[in-house]
């Protein structure tokens, strides 16, 4: 009985790295939300199964709730972090801490109905809720804390560790859940009276599970992602800053290499970044297609209105662009009244219709924005189909703009067009 047990417990771990790593790889595509709600829900069956669901197994007693679901999200926490920053690791944490007040709140006011039986024995156990909810409300400042301490830890021992990701995950996530399993059956003991073999065996049972995370993580980088991507090694003063320094960090960057006038992209940015953006999609067989934007009869507008009218029309076709774009898009100024858009995962005909859509918007908007209607002629050309170089995607982009503007201007012209 207790080796089954083990093994079903090693295939939970299996579904729930490989489904919540899907749904992380997943993100740009169908947003971090999803990722986050599959996160929050789960919280309340490990609290159940942390708080009555018991097995055996060859080193003790454990709940699947502690050992799988529980070191999972610590773990995942901290994966999300990683791959993104503070302020995206900071929604699911203080959603969770949250949302279980909430929880305690109205089970508190809910308490005090004079409720009715509508079938013969089912009766609501309030008390039940009352024990299962202080232990969430536990579990969950629990959670913060060890959240931000696997952080901590994480970058902290990335001066000794390094390039050593599975190594600084396993000792980071070894250390904050052994913190977590003493501080979880304190609260565990008083409430339900569980013995003390039940912290020896759930303290040795995510042991284990660190370990057979750190396992999958390391295959994961191994067969399914790059470990250059995950590198990070930041050195921070203090829990704040720990939750911070990342974002202001690239606030600044970003700050510094946009644009002043338009808050596009500058022009160092493009010629820095976006080689490896084509080089990238390249690699990995993903689809990326570049605009190639200018204002039409720009000259006319400087001469006929002022230099101060261009600017503001320079800014407000910027805004319109910058209003319309997606988690993947690059929007850049290159260059005087020209804007080129760089739009991964996006297909040449997706591309066009972007285009064109954007093209009906600044004709349709400009007209009540600015003196006078504005319009811009845009090319398109994709990856593969038009070189494979940031230079050959421009050249056949530019090229189709010259045709929008000497066929008259105000249109779109693509692949499937030219």
């Amino acid at each position: 009985m207790a080796s089954s047990n083990a093994l079903l417990l090693f295939a939970q771990a299996i579904v729930y790295f490989a489904v919540m790593m899907s749904l992380l790889r997943a993100r740009r595509a169908i947003g971090i939300g999803v990722f986050m709600c599959a996160l929050g829900v789960m919280h309340f069956l490990e609290t159940y199964l942390a708080a009555v669901f018991y097995i055996e197994l060859p080193f003790g007693i454990v709940s699947p709730g502690s050992t799988v679901l529980f070191s999972g999200k610590l773990l995942m926490i901290l994966l999300l972090y990683i791959r993104e920053d503070a302020q995206i690791v900071r929604q699911p944490i203080y959603g969770l801490l949250i949302g279980n007040f909430l929880i305690v709140a109205l089970v508190m006011i809910l308490r005090n109905h004079e409720t009715i039986q509508v079938a013969v024995g089912r009766l609501p156990d309030i008390a039940f809720v009352d024990e299962i909810g202080w232990l969430m409300v536990w579990g969950t400042i629990l959670l913060f804390i060890d959240a931000i301490a696997i952080i901590v830890l994480y970058e902290k021992i990335g001066d000794l560790f390094g390039r050593h990701l599975g190594l600084r995950f396993l000792i980071s996530g070894a250390i904050v859940l052994t913190f977590d399993q003493a501080g979880f059956f304190l609260a565990l003991h008083i409430v339900t009276g569980a013995p003390l073999q039940v912290f020896f065996g759930g303290w040795a049972a995510k042991m284990v599970a660190v370990v057979v995370y750190t396992a999958l993580f390391v295959a994961y980088l191994k067969y399914f992602s790059s470990r250059e991507r995950w590198l990070t090694n930041r050195p921070f003063r203090d829990v704040f800053n720990e939750l911070t320094y990342r974002e202001r960090y690239w606030d600044l960057v970003e700050a510094t290499s946009r644009d002043h006038l338009t808050g596009a992209l500058d022009r160092r940015l493009y010629d820095k970044d976006a080689p490896k953006i084509v080089e990238v999609n390249l690699k990995d067989g993903r689809p990326l297609t570049m605009l190639v934007i200018d204002i039409d009869h720009f000259k006319r507008v400087n001469d006929q209105h002022g230099h101060e009218t261009g600017d503001k029309v320079l800014k407000s076709i910027s805004g319109m662009l910058l209003d319309n774009l997606r988690s993947d898009d690059h929007l850049y100024r290159f260059g005087g009244e020209e804007f080129v858009l760089l739009c991964e995962r996006l297909a040449p005909e997706g591309a066009v219709s972007l285009a064109e859509r954007l093209r009906r918007a600044i004709e349709r908007q400009s007209q009540y924005l600015l003196p006078e209607k504005i319009t811009v002629s845009i090319g398109v050309s994709s990856l593969t189909d038009d070189g494979e170089t940031l230079e050959q995607l421009f050249q056949a982009a530019d090229q189709r703009l010259y045709k929008a503007k000497s066929s008259g201007r105000n249109k779109v012209l693509g692949p499937d067009l030219s």
